[in-house]
This record gives C-alpha cells, sequence and structure tokens, in this order.
C-alpha cells in the first residue's frame, strides 16, 4: 500500500509540474548580453508555445556563472525551474575553484543547445592586427598587457590561459561578471584583449569598435570569413563554448522527457535554426544521455588542463 500511495504521488506531482498554471524559470547564469542569454531569448517564445507555458528568463550572474547554477542545482525538482547551463560553471569551475554542487550528480541534462568558436578581441589602441603580432607584442611586454573574461573558471578565461600557454606568453587577467560587462570593458579601454562570443561581439567588430585577430573554432566562421582560425595563425588551439538546458535532479521522469521532446523539436524548426545560426551558435540539439556524456568529457578535460598548468585558485 505505502507503494502505491509513493507511486500515486510522485504521478500526481508529475501532473501537477506540467500544469501551465505555474510559469517555468529558465535560470541564466550571467548578466543580459551574453551568450547564453542570447539564446536563452531565442528559445523561450517557442519553447514557450511548444509547451503551452509562459517560460521567464531568471538572470543570475556572479562568480562567473556558479551563483546561478548553483540556485538551479537546490531549486525544487518540480518542473518549474530550469538551468540553461554552459562549459564554465559545469565543467571547468568545480576543478579550478570548488563549487558546492556536482555537475555529474545534481543536475538531469535536458539536451545540448548550441556549440560556438570564441572569438579573439583586441582593443583598437593595441598594435596588433593578428594573433602573431599580439603574441610578439605580449612577449615584449610581460604582463603589461591584460586580458578579461567573463569571470574566473569560465571558457574564456581557461581558452586564453591555454592560449599563453602554448604562445609562451603572460598576460594579466581581468576577470568581469559575466560576458557583456567583460566585453563593455574591452570597449571601454579598461582591458586590451578578450575572448568573446561572435554573436556578442560582432557589430562592435564591423563598427570598428574592436579588433578580432582569429578565430577560435576548426574552421573559418561564415559571418567572419576573412578571419583566420587560431591554429591557421600557427597555434594548435581550439577555442569554443557550449550551452544545453538541465534540471534539478530527481525532476519527475516524464517531466524531462517532454522538456526533452519539445526542446528538440523548437530547435529543429527552420527558424528557430536561422535565428541562432544568424547569431553564430551551431545547433546541436542531443538526447540527455549524449548531453551527459558531454559533461564528463568537459569536466575530465578541463581538470586535467588545471593540474597541469597549476591554475586551481589562481585568476
Amino acid at each position: 500500500m505505502a507503494l502505491c500511495l509513493i507511486t500515486a504521488g510522485s504521478h500526481q506531482r508529475a501532473a501537477a509540474a506540467v500544469s501551465p498554471a505555474k510559469p517555468m524559470r529558465l535560470i541564466v547564469s550571467s548578466s543580459p548580453g551574453g551568450p547564453n542569454d542570447i539564446i536563452a531569448r531565442a528559445l523561450v517564445q517557442p519553447w514557450s508555445d511548444a509547451l503551452g507555458r509562459t517560460i521567464v528568463v531568471d538572470n543570475r550572474a556572479g562568480a562567473a556563472g556558479v551563483i546561478g547554477t548553483e540556485i538551479a542545482a537546490r531549486a525544487a525538482p518540480d518542473g518549474h525551474t530550469l538551468l540553461l547551463g554552459f562549459q564554465g560553471p559545469l565543467a571547468i569551475a568545480p576543478s579550478l575553484i570548488g563549487t558546492s554542487y556536482n555537475s555529474l550528480t545534481d543536475f538531469l541534462p535536458i539536451s545540448l543547445l548550441v556549440t560556438a568558436p570564441f572569438v579573439l578581441l583586441a582593443h583598437p589602441r593595441v598594435p596588433a592586427h593578428s594573433l602573431k603580432e599580439l603574441i610578439a607584442l605580449a612577449k615584449s611586454r610581460p604582463e603589461k598587457l591584460n586580458y578579461a573574461s567573463g569571470g574566473i573558471g569560465i571558457g574564456s578565461h581557461l581558452s586564453m590561459e591555454l592560449l599563453l600557454h602554448v604562445a609562451g606568453a603572460r598576460m594579466v587577467h581581468v576577470p568581469y561578471k559575466g560576458a557583456g560587462p567583460g566585453l563593455t570593458g574591452l570597449i571601454s579601454g579598461e582591458a586590451d584583449v578578450m575572448f568573446a562570443g561572435v554573436s556578442a561581439a560582432l557589430a562592435h567588430v564591423r563598427a570598428d569598435r574592436l579588433r578580432a585577430l582569429a578565430i577560435g573554432g576548426t574552421k573559418r566562421s561564415a559571418l567572419l570569413p576573412e578571419l583566420p582560425t587560431i591554429m591557421e595563425s600557427g597555434f594548435a588551439v581550439t577555442a569554443a563554448s557550449w550551452y544545453g538546458v538541465l534540471a534539478p535532479r530527481h525532476t519527475p521522469q516524464p517531466i524531462v522527457s517532454r522538456l526533452h521532446r519539445t526542446l528538440v523539436d523548437v530547435l529543429n524548426t527552420a527558424v528557430t535554426k536561422a535565428r541562432l545560426t544568424e547569431l553564430a551558435f551551431e545547433v546541436s540539439g542531443s538526447t540527455p544521455e549524449e548531453f551527459m556524456a558531454l559533461i564528463r568529457e568537459e569536466t575530465s578535460t578541463w581538470s586535467k588542463l588545471v593540474a597541469d598548468l597549476g591554475l586551481k585558485g589562481k585568476t
């Protein structure tokens, strides 16, 4: 009898959670203007329509995405709160700075959304018009140049550390409270260079407020076709990020399944694909299992890099 009551209660909670009466909250663990915020705002309306529920974007910036990720990890597993997670707080921060959550056990992946290369940007005052020139300048002025990031432990931070390590150069890290504020700092001249998402940087590059030096993907970007990759520039480094949706652990499987099905359907519509592609994202809908495998692989890769470069606890 007890088992029957527990099972019935679980089904009732699952049914209540998919009721359209209460809005869903999609936590974006960065300030407005960052890549994951841009992705969230491109998705919430079509996904809301598909679910028949209102989805509200909830920006919870701080600690390079860790604060918003912590909030999502502690949320009730009832389908009302989801996380638009990304590489930094899920795969890098746990080994670099330590987190109160375990990315591999405290979340249920729903689907990978998109992947995106970083673009290496410089303030126009920096006398370098290519990546090779930037590295030569950095070597001639050890720790005189600085680089911005969206915070300690996100992909743009570790990607720059990897590039500097491979190139044998040194710069000073200036972490900001999110990719958007970091980009603002670069435009204002507070910082010299930065890895950023193409979607957030493109307008500034085209308006000559920032200079693009290299693209971090394995191939050139269709939006900046004249820009060489980092590898083409002579350095064996790729710099890219990924973004996906996760639910708190213990969220009932019927809810996870419905969220996955509707989200992948939305990602595969021509309108959504076109919108995300024009924002320089590559749509990469996945199964929950595939997304979990990616998080495991990335966690292993970045924890090894943190150990090899002695970065734990450093800025």
